[in-house]
């Protein structure tokens, strides 16, 4: 354990942190707080600000971090982070990505996640994510469901059983190798999401493997409207639609999907029956984003902005 320690934190002592922000909001202090607690220290942290109005940005400086305005209009989840890796990673061997509504659980948060990089196959490691106190009963279990007690580490020869699954990752809080990073090409810049999801997959087909380090958590959990919930599914359509060769490669999520309702379920019925049917509602929604944004195409712009969660990959 001792050597798992010591590790860990050397690792981290050689990560530059990155986040992108725009108006964090009434969290922010406490985001900056856990940061400042962890035992394991990163090199420096680097917060990518799209023109916040807030203050959130002198709160960070005044934390000793450094800020980076980045072009509102011009923010790109790919874009954006690829251009930090390039500007502020000079001298560091891992990145490591949160954003900013994601907020370390403890003091350990970066040195567990880091334990990860013990095995020289892995290429990106992701944290566990609790949802916030203050989550619904529905944002709840979507955490509980996606990020699990038990760690594990997936290689391309997951795709038989797990399929797209295999290629999940959170940039939420999550690390990687720059240099395994480097060796892909980096970020697209092109998507509209799904970038983590994306270098993951390409890590993967380059013979890296994928961490999922369970003891590693943050609390980040999301309470969308049903407007919203339409609008991100909608753009993951759009994703789907436009990198199909990730279905291709790696399988179709059909059960996940499945086992994902069920599980909702059964929870529901356990800790809020009476959330049951927005839970339907709910679902019914992202289904029918998901499948009208794989058509993006055949539609005239100003409407695949309007139902568009992510209204800038528009302009």
């Amino acid at each position: 354990m001792a050597y798992f320690q010591q590790s860990s934190k050397s690792f981290c002592e050689r990560a530059v942190v990155l986040v992108p922000t725009c108006n964090p909001g009434p969290t922010w202090p406490d985001f900056l707080e856990a940061i400042q607690q962890q035992v394991a220290q990163p090199l420096k942290v680097v917060i990518l600000d799209s023109e916040s109005t807030d203050g959130s940005a002198q709160a960070a400086q005044a934390r000793g971090h450094q800020v980076q305005t980045v072009s509102r209009r011009r923010f790109n989840h790919g874009g954006t982070r690829q251009q930090g890796i390039e500007q502020h990673t000079s001298g560091a061997e891992f990145v490591i990505f949160l954003t900013q509504d994601a907020i370390l659980a403890d003091p350990y948060a970066l040195r567990n996640l880091f334990q990860a990089f013990n095995d020289p196959q892995v290429a990106a490691a992701y944290g566990r994510q609790l949802p916030h106190h203050n989550a619904t009963p529905i944002a709840a279990h979507a955490r509980l469901f996606n990020y699990p007690p038990q760690s594990h580490t997936v290689t391309l020869q997951d795709k038989t059983h797990k399929g797209i699954k295999t290629c999940f990752l959170s940039n939420s809080f999550a690390a990687y190798r720059l240099s395994a990073l480097h060796q892909v090409g980096g970020f697209a810049t092109d998507l509209i999401l799904g970038e983590d999801m994306h270098l993951a997959a390409r890590l993967l087909l380059a013979g890296h493997a994928i961490r999922y380090q369970a003891n590693a958590s943050v609390y980040h959990s999301h309470s969308y409207s049903l407007r919203q919930e339409l609008g991100r599914y909608f753009d993951t359509g759009v994703f789907h639609a436009q990198q199909h060769w990730l279905i291709e490669t790696f399988g179709s999520a059909a059960n996940e999907g499945i086992q994902f309702i069920r599980s909702e379920m059964n929870y529901l019925i356990k800790k809020s029956a009476f959330s049951l049917p927005e839970a339907l509602l709910r679902n019914l929604m992202k289904y029918a984003g998901f499948k009208t944004g794989q058509l993006h195409a055949n539609m005239p712009q100003w409407l695949a902005k309007g139902l568009s969660m992510h209204k800038g990959y528009w302009v």
